[in-house]
């Protein structure tokens, strides 16, 4: 498991996945395994490198993502999501998402640091490793 306060995923969030994926399979060579979210009713992508997965894209759809350009987002891993998002409440941060587990994956939350910066804050399933 990647250790507290490492970072653990990257994700590309874009309006383009397509684009995206053509634009780094060109340049990088990477390829990618498509996994439904039904709960979404989207499908979130898998970046593999040499076959080892080094990260995803997540679609931006709908009027909350409008006028969101795209990004790569970071997640870090932390010991405990529900304690941690206490403590960033506490030292002024904002929380976007309260934890929600993720089956296979871990614990998850959305939070905003002082200054704005966004970030993905999880404790990560037993096993699963950056």
């Amino acid at each position: 498991m990647t250790a507290h306060g490492f970072f653990h995923w990257n994700e590309l969030m874009t309006h383009d996945v397509k684009k995206a994926k053509d634009f780094y399979a060109k340049t990088l060579g990477w390829t990618y395994e498509d996994m439904p979210m039904p709960d979404m009713d989207a499908t979130y992508t898998m970046i593999r490198a040499d076959g080892q997965m080094v990260g995803g894209m997540f679609p931006m759809s709908g009027p909350d993502f409008a006028n969101v350009p795209d990004h790569w987002f970071t997640h870090l891993a932390v010991d405990d999501v529900d304690k941690r998002v206490n403590m960033l409440k506490e030292a002024g941060g904002k929380v976007h998402r309260e934890p929600w587990d993720i089956p296979g994956v871990g614990r998850l939350a959305i939070v905003e640091i002082p200054g704005g910066a966004m970030q993905g804050w999880m404790t990560p399933s037993e096993g699963i490793i950056s």
